[in-house]
């Protein structure tokens, strides 16, 4: 009897050794794991502060009221970047108003009407490739079917490239919410008699409403700062021009040009440029995350 509790009681102090070895095991592993996703973490966020003190440094510094009346001036000469800012929110303003309406009407068919066929699927493959699509890419094919076509580079070419860049955003974002609206709300209407288009006016867009001006507002955020698209199709234009069937200025390009040049006060604009880019697209983040929030 001595001998059987014996080796039982050395049976169990094994089994506890093993367990308290693979737990210690477990915890360094844990412990490192974690140490690693901390350091991953501060180095994109001290890569993140830097740029942001950089820009806040050297931009604000080049704020002025020129900056906002006066056009691009020539080197070594006091001037400002409005007819960069004015090209800017014109073409964002005018592609936003073009893509977004393609972008939700798709995103309501793939959602409510069309879920499964090989229409939607190829609708959806064609939108994926269209949401990686280096913008480079889009704004040499927007030259190849505008600016080639009609030889010159115009602010109505610059304006559909960035609707190019707005549709896919749309779409994606807006098919996402009206299928995380619940189907409760969509059978209580049906069952009320109503039609399938007044079902998703009044219901399920009213219910994603939140989630869909979300992906508009970070589809003009990722917009706003494109220049590939607008080196290929609105070009750059040093004077202040409201003909979009010409060149026209727009700030991310006048930041490449000026940030690229030898002379201080073309620099100085570039940083203020930035300042400015940065403080739009900041507060779009900011208030998309504060519409979903909400929601």
């Amino acid at each position: 009897m001595n001998t059987a509790a014996s080796s039982i009681l050395a049976e169990r102090a094994a089994l506890a050794a093993v367990r308290q070895s693979r737990y210690a095991s477990r915890k360094r592993v844990n412990t490192i794991a974690l140490a690693l996703s901390l350091a991953a973490m501060a180095f994109g966020v001290f890569w993140l502060i830097w740029i942001l003190w950089e820009t806040v440094r050297l931009g604000f510094g080049g704020l002025s009221v020129a900056l906002f009346t006066q056009s691009t001036p020539p080197p070594n000469e006091v001037g400002g970047i409005a007819n960069a800012i004015f090209g800017s929110l014109v073409m964002v303003a005018l592609s936003t108003f073009i893509g977004t309406p393609i972008g939700i009407m798709a995103g309501v068919y793939l959602a409510e009407y069309d879920t499964k066929s090989w229409l939607a699927s190829t609708t959806r493959f064609v939108n994926d490739i269209l949401l990686s699509a280096p913008s480079i890419v889009i704004g040499l094919f927007v030259y190849a079917i505008v600016v080639a076509r009609f030889k010159s580079f115009s602010g109505w070419a610059g304006i559909v490239a960035l609707a190019l860049i707005v549709i896919p955003v749309v779409i994606r974002t807006t098919e996402n919410m009206l299928t995380l609206v619940p189907s409760a709300l969509r059978e209580a209407a049906y069952a009320l008699g109503t039609p399938k288009w007044k079902v998703i006016i009044m219901i399920t867009l009213r219910a994603a409403k939140s989630g869909v001006i979300t992906g508009v507002l970070l589809a003009v955020a990722r917009i706003s700062g494109e220049t590939a698209p607008l080196l290929f199709t609105a070009l750059n234009n040093q004077f202040w021009n409201s003909d979009l069937s010409k060149p026209m200025a727009s700030l991310p390009v006048t930041i490449f040009k000026f940030a690229m040049s030898p002379y201080e006060n073309w620099q100085q604009l570039a940083w203020a440029g930035v300042f400015l880019i940065t403080l739009a697209v900041l507060g779009l983040n900011i208030l998309a995350r504060v519409l979903t929030r909400q929601k």
